[in-house]
């Protein structure tokens, strides 16, 4: 096993719901903030694909901006803003990226195919499990003080988390085949996109309950795999619903989120004002 270790594959190995926040916003400081705000956060997603934090420099400085945190810190996942067709290798450069900048993991949106899984599964791995190239100076430091680039080479692809998306129509006719790649760690439900792919609204904040169908499918299909299973929530109340449910991964709320949120409760209640009503979204 591993000498490397981080919560989020800790909580993997115990079977235990992991809670985590989505990171949208730039900036050494807000992921820093972000990362501590609580003892109950397993982990954080950069998030390349929507947010605002770039691929290259800025996820570098985010892992890094956490990872300072010490042992205890959220493990760091990038969600890379490949998408479509990455079986021809196309997003290895990304996924490259972000695991030499010391990422925890790697989440691959839009993952459609079997091949498209395996493709992103050999990026992230050493041979010979798969085509990683190593070499970067900066990786074993994201790891903690005493790690060396021989015990991460060793340690890498048994401590490093390989995540893809379902959240297109083709991912849920080839679930199976996806689940069946070996090396891959578990699939992200994406709701918003899923429910879009499929003819649905987005939630707002639930899922239609056709969408829901699909959702508890993809769960149990990925626990007959042995795969875990990850679902994107957006409040706490929704999160707990879902930990009951068996989810092993589980977005709770955002940066952005949470500040806006934060910003209007408390001045709603100053100005003796009602709230008023959020849209969806993160």
């Amino acid at each position: 096993m591993s000498s490397l270790t981080h919560p989020l594959l800790t909580a993997f190995r115990a079977s235990k719901p992991a809670f985590g926040a989505w990171l949208t916003l730039p900036g050494f400081l807000s992921v820093r903030t972000a990362a501590a705000a609580s003892p109950h956060l397993s982990w954080v997603v950069i998030d390349c694909e929507h947010g605002a934090t770039p691929l290259q420099p800025g996820a570098a400085e985010s892992v890094h901006a956490i990872a300072g945190l010490g042992a205890l810190a959220p493990s760091t996942i990038v969600r890379i803003p490949a998408t479509g067709a990455c079986a021809d290798g196309s997003a290895g450069w990304q996924i490259k990226y972000v695991l030499d900048a010391g990422a925890r993991g790697v989440l691959v949106p839009m993952v459609s195919t079997r091949e498209q899984a395996a493709s992103v599964v050999a990026a992230s791995r050493f041979p010979p499990q798969g085509t990683r190239g190593f070499g970067s100076p900066f990786t074993q430091l994201a790891w903690g003080s005493g790690v060396t680039p021989s015990e991460y080479l060793a340690s890498a692809n048994d401590a490093v988390l390989v995540l893809v998306q379902i959240e297109t129509r083709g991912g849920v006719d080839n679930l199976e085949e996806i689940l069946g790649v070996p090396g891959l760690d578990g699939v992200f439900i994406g709701p918003y996109d899923l429910s879009l792919s499929l003819g649905f609204p987005a939630p707002a904040p639930d899922p239609h309950p056709e969408v829901e169908k699909v959702i508890q499918r993809i769960l149990a299909a990925a626990h007959a795999k042995g795969k875990k299973c990850a679902i994107y929530c957006t409040s706490g109340k929704q999160s707990a619903k879902r930990a009951q449910e068996g989810f092993d991964m589980i977005n709770v709320t955002s940066d952005a989120g949470a500040l806006s949120e934060g910003i209007m409760k408390n001045l709603a209640e100053a100005a003796g004002a009602p709230e008023g009503s959020k849209d969806f979204g993160y």
